[in-house]
């Protein structure tokens, strides 16, 4: 699991329109990777859309945006045109993203055990380092706190 102060892994993913991220390339400018369980729900959407609503403002500080979750690129394509998402969605289908950041865990719903992302978000400064991440990540506010630790750095 990835901790403060750790740079950013070495792991690649595919963009929603199926191009190759190399995760660990993207220092240079502030980072913030956001986990989500599945697309096209109402949290996840609510996620999407409060990030793509302050997405020019995380430009303005030269911070790029990258949404990931286990869903085919497909899926991911629908859901970013279906809202008008302008925040990079990324898929993780193998999950091995997910482990290098410690999201994929057991979680618990109406008595059913199950694995599943756990909605986290992780802030990296220009250098590739974590400077903070957020776990069991509540939607209400959150976009808006990433974005005031954004600034801060």
């Amino acid at each position: 699991m990835i901790a403060i102060g750790d740079p950013i892994p070495d792991v690649k993913l595919l963009s929603a329109d199926g191009a190759a991220i190399d995760l660990a390339a993207m220092k240079g400018a502030p980072l913030v990777v956001y986990f989500y369980p599945k697309a096209d729900t109402p949290g996840c959407t609510t996620e999407a859309q409060d990030f793509t609503r302050l997405a020019p403002d995380f430009a303005h500080l030269n911070a790029q945006l990258l949404a990931v979750s286990r869903d085919a690129p497909a899926k991911l394509c629908k859901f970013r045109d279906k809202y008008g998402l302008t925040v990079r969605l990324a898929s993780d289908e193998d999950g091995a993203v997910c482990e290098a950041f410690g999201t994929w865990v057991e979680k618990q719903n109406y008595g059913r055990t199950y694995m599943g992302i756990e909605r986290s978000t992780f802030l990296f400064d220009r250098d590739g380092k974590l400077a903070k991440e957020w776990r069991k990540v509540r939607v209400k506010g959150h976009a808006d706190a990433v974005l005031g630790a954004a600034k801060a750095l």
